[in-house]
């Protein structure tokens, strides 16, 4: 069975083990970007004297297991798609890799799907008809993020959709399941690691643009070029940390939320890494992806904490 390559030293890659395999292929580096924002919006029903213990932990586990579904689903989609091979630019997939099948990683998807709907039925009970249009909505975007001839990634929406999902679905959806009272607050607040999760995309697109390009996958990198996608970053850094002092100002949180701008030295750094990575080398911008999602999770930690003190 093919191992997917050399590792980084040139030497053949050990073949994984079974459960080790799938949890590669959960990108556990990407699930911060599901996490987080439901440790802000639990911090905002904390503020409001409305913490939820046993809503708040089904909360996460639903998100990341719809996050790790929506891993799952991309890796057998873009491979039956052509947009992954053996030799991409970014961690190999272990469906073209050929370490898992086809068959077994959609058998996959459905057991990561079925364990959000376990986790989520509690919640749609207790929080009614929204909480049930919210979690169809997750699911069916992100079943829909590779998957269909018009999916959202190929189609060049997916940014968009994160947004969405990753930042005032996540928070405000996290936010309502404890105090069961809709907060537009939560809806703003949510922007910021919305606009987080976005950054991440943006990086891993950036750095797979030719590729997705030759496989007919118009993602927004492609489609406004790399230049683009690196002026697209920098603009979600600074409107997530303008978020804070939005909230202060429309007071919408306490003034203690300023000190999620502490992570913006981490953000500065970021920016300029991606800047200088070299155009010739894709891979160099690997290790930025995991920068990035610890990034937004440094970011809604200290924005949560800002809420709390």
């Amino acid at each position: 069975m093919n191992t997917g390559g050399p590792d980084a030293g040139g030497h053949p890659r050990a073949e994984p083990g079974f459960a080790a395999r799938y949890v590669e292929a959960a990108r556990p580096k990407t699930l911060p970007a599901a996490a987080a924002p439901v440790l802000l919006g639990t911090a905002m029903a904390l503020s409001d004297d409305a913490f939820h213990g046993l809503a708040a932990a089904l909360a996460l586990l639903a998100a990341v297991s719809i996050q790790i579904a929506t891993n799952f689903h991309n890796d057998v989609a873009d491979f039956e798609k052509g947009a992954d091979r053996q030799d991409r630019s970014g961690p190999r997939r272990m469906v073209a890799a050929g370490l898992i099948s086809p068959r077994a990683m959609r058998r996959a998807v459905h057991v990561a799907m079925g364990c959000a709907v376990l986790f989520g039925s509690w919640l749609m009970w207790r929080g009614g008809w929204p909480v049930v249009a919210v979690g169809a909505a997750s699911i069916a975007s992100a079943l829909a993020y590779t998957g269909g001839k018009r999916s959202l990634a190929y189609l060049g929406i997916a940014d968009l959709f994160v947004l969405i999902f990753f930042g005032p679905v996540a928070v405000a959806g996290t936010h309502y399941v404890q105090t069961l009272v809709f907060s537009p607050a939560a809806v703003i607040v949510g922007l910021g690691p919305g606009l987080l999760s976005m950054a991440i995309l943006l990086v891993n697109n950036i750095r797979d643009r030719h590729e997705d390009q030759a496989a007919g996958k118009r993602t927004l990198v492609v489609r406004v070029g790399r230049e683009g996608g690196i002026r697209l970053f920098r603009a979600c850094l600074a409107a997530a940390l303008s978020i804070p002092v939005l909230a202060g100002m429309l007071s919408l949180a306490p003034w203690t939320v300023l000190i999620a701008l502490l992570a913006s030295p981490q953000a500065w750094s970021l920016h300029r890494a991606l800047v200088r990575a070299p155009v010739s080398d894709p891979r160099s911008l690997n290790p930025l992806l995991g920068r990035t999602a610890r990034l937004l999770l440094v970011y809604c930690i200290l924005f949560s904490v800002g809420y709390v003190i």
